[in-house]
């Protein structure tokens, strides 16, 4: 599903955010990668969007190479990923049933269909009542919560998910990597980006090290679920 041969990042001013990182998982596969602030965690979300393009290496998604992709197939590509992003990312201006059904308004799904996924997805994490509220009256934890619920909206094969569980308190961090393991369970390929070390603990999953770009080791994170 995925593979990182020796992939390089630079940023202008000679800040290396990967460094010759080399790494493959799966498909059905769940995956951790772990490592503290400026490891390298959320350019790898980055790049597997093609948000950005690697400086050197080869990235391939579904054996798809990302560096050969045309500028017209993003956003198909996009369409398969379901994306949590550290920062929300959502749309001010649009409720929260809005900002939900955005991918699957994409899709093509009817109104009906869109109502009844949105309205699932929403009771799933508590939503159901901020429903036609926007996201500048949400706390962080709520904010969070809409995001998730966007990104697991339409069943995607494969979840990206950089630092999920960031905004939340302890108990509905759990519920949110509970809710990523059942989606794995169901043969989503999960790839979890955190530096949270008690809450990989909790799961015993395949973890990638990483620290200033570099793969500094694996291991099989600790847990019984």
């Amino acid at each position: 599903m995925i593979v990182f041969s020796n992939v390089t990042k630079r940023y202008p001013g000679g800040i290396t955010a990967l460094d010759s990182l080399s790494f493959d998982m799966e498909e059905g596969e769940f995956l951790f990668v772990t490592g503290p602030s400026g490891a390298g965690k959320s350019t790898i979300i980055r790049l597997l969007l093609a948000m950005e393009m690697p400086t050197d290496g080869q990235i391939l998604l579904a054996r798809r190479n990302l560096r050969s992709l045309r500028e017209s197939s993003i956003p198909f590509l996009r369409r398969n990923i379901g994306t949590i992003f550290q920062d929300f990312r959502l749309i001010d201006s649009r409720t929260v049933f809005e900002n939900v059904a955005v991918t699957l308004e994409v899709l093509g799904l009817t109104s009906r269909e869109v109502r009844t996924r949105v309205g699932q997805a929403l009771e799933m994490f508590g939503l159901t009542r901020l429903a036609r509220h926007y996201p500048p009256m949400l706390s962080g934890g709520e904010q969070q919560r809409v995001a998730i619920a966007r990104a697991i909206v339409n069943d995607p094969p494969l979840m990206l998910a950089d630092e999920p569980t960031g905004s939340l308190d302890p108990m509905l961090a759990v519920e949110v990597m509970d809710r990523l393991t059942e989606m794995h369970r169901r043969g989503v390929t999960v790839l979890v980006a955190t530096h949270d070390v008690a809450l990989m603990d909790r799961y015993r999953q395949r973890c990638i090290m990483l620290e200033r770009g570099c793969r500094i080791g694996e291991k099989i994170s600790g847990g019984d679920a």
